[in-house]
């Protein structure tokens, strides 16, 4: 099950409490306070971590609590900190904090990390309180308790490349084909429920993430069909291959098609307007498809890519388009 949004409840261990006693030996008149203090709490850690894909690990749990602090004891003995717990979500995880909305912290890379919640400190036993002029204090505080925060993470998947189109465009055969990803694949609409992703290996030093992000369709933008979901996904890809169906099931234009899917990309976020994107006609070995390339290109006024993942046509051509927009974006980057 891929989940990308969920709400939990996260609680830093108790402190422990700190320890009254008084050092009592044999021939060892008037021991002074000997009472430790107790140990802090631990804390709940979110942490981004390369190869977890998606929040499926932490959705069957609302609440995740770090362990408390020991007590302190006699003998000067302090208590043992907590453990911490640290929770493992994928690198593109956005925390908000669940009761004011706002962003706690965007995990971008793995090893980011947010303290979620704090464990409470411990409390001091007495023999913290001793002083020249207080020989034998009897005062020890009790442990803080944890703090407690309410959170929602989101997943905005990050990509290098987002496959994007109307459904049944041939996306999940593309990943396929480049990558060991295996989504489902059907010919019937919607066959891809959320994204899947998949790594693209071109040599032993060159390699990227696609992500396959289920198929957009007309008022997406206003979340009709889900489409608010699937969109937060493609805001995350660095560039996007828009794949166009050559002759769809629903006996709808191409090139129609084509413009629709942008459209609604726009209007959803104008960051999209200017991503960087490569145009390609999918399934090159039907009749159609060299028509609909034609008109495509004269529509655009620009380079647009014929591929059949199936036979392999054009596969190296948009490897090579891909390598090149990708190092492009790294330039301008740097």
């Amino acid at each position: 099950m891929f989940v990308d949004r969920i709400t939990i409840e996260c609680i830093g261990g108790d402190g422990g409490n700190g320890c009254l006693s008084f050092r009592r030996e044999k021939y060892v008149p008037r021991g002074g306070p000997d009472g430790g203090d107790g140990g802090r709490g631990g804390n709940v850690i979110i942490e981004a971590r390369e190869g977890v894909d998606h929040l499926s690990a932490l959705a069957h749990r609302k609440r995740w609590c770090a362990q408390r602090g020991r007590h302190g004891m006699g003998a000067n003995r302090h208590g043992k900190r907590g453990e911490d717990i640290i929770l493992a979500v994928p690198p593109g995880t956005i925390v908000y904090d669940a009761e004011g909305g706002f962003v706690l912290k965007d995990l971008v890379q793995a090893g980011d990390r947010l303290i979620a919640a704090r464990g409470g400190k411990g409390g001091y036993g007495n023999a913290h309180f001793k002083s020249a002029t207080n020989q034998a204090p009897r005062e020890h505080t009790p442990g803080e308790k944890g703090e407690i925060r309410r959170l929602t993470l989101e997943l905005k998947v990050i990509a290098d490349v987002g496959l994007v189109g109307k459904p049944n465009a041939g996306k999940s055969t593309l990943l396929s084909r480049l990558s060991k990803a295996r989504p489902e694949i059907a010919a019937y609409p919607f066959t891809t429920k959320h994204p899947h992703l998949g790594r693209v290996t071109v040599d032993w030093t060159t390699s990227f993430v696609m992500a396959d992000i289920p198929g957009l369709i007309e008022g997406a933008h206003t979340g009709v069909g889900l489409g608010h979901e699937f969109l937060r996904h493609i805001e995350r890809s660095g560039i996007l291959v828009h794949l166009v169906e050559p002759a769809p099931l629903d006996g709808t234009d191409p090139v129609a098609n084509y413009n629709a899917i942008r459209e609604e990309l726009v209007r959803y976020s104008k960051s999209l307007e200017d991503r960087p994107e490569i145009v390609v006609v999918t399934k090159a070995e039907l009749p159609e498809a060299e028509d609909a390339h034609r008109r495509l290109q004269e529509a655009l006024d620009r380079e647009v890519l014929q591929i059949s993942a199936v036979t392999g046509t054009g596969l190296d051509r948009l490897l090579h388009s891909i390598l090149t927009q990708l190092a492009q974006a790294e330039s301008h980057v740097s």
